[in-house]
């Protein structure tokens, strides 16, 4: 989890440099990220730990499991992010 912490970091800090936010902007941007972050790494050891009790073939345990959690997170977190679009 170290290193998805640094890129989720450098991400943030990108993208207040590229969309050129000012202290607010950039206080903000970074406090909602990090909670994002917070809320997405909550949930992923949630279902992980879900995962442990039923019978998972052995080709899926360990990092295919995971990979296949993050895909289908990732598909639920864009809907959210739809769903407010034509909002703001």
């Amino acid at each position: 989890p170290l290193i998805t912490t640094n890129c989720a970091v450098l991400g943030v800090t990108i993208l207040n440099i590229n969309e050129g936010y000012n202290l607010l902007y950039s206080t903000l941007n970074g406090t909602f990220g990090a909670l994002g972050f917070l809320v997405a790494i909550v949930l992923m050891a949630g279902v992980r730990e879900r995962l442990e009790l039923p019978k998972i073939p052995a080709p899926l345990k360990g990092f295919p499991i995971s990979l296949i959690i993050a895909g289908l997170m990732s598909i639920a977190f864009l809907g959210f992010s739809n769903m407010f679009a034509g909002v703001m």
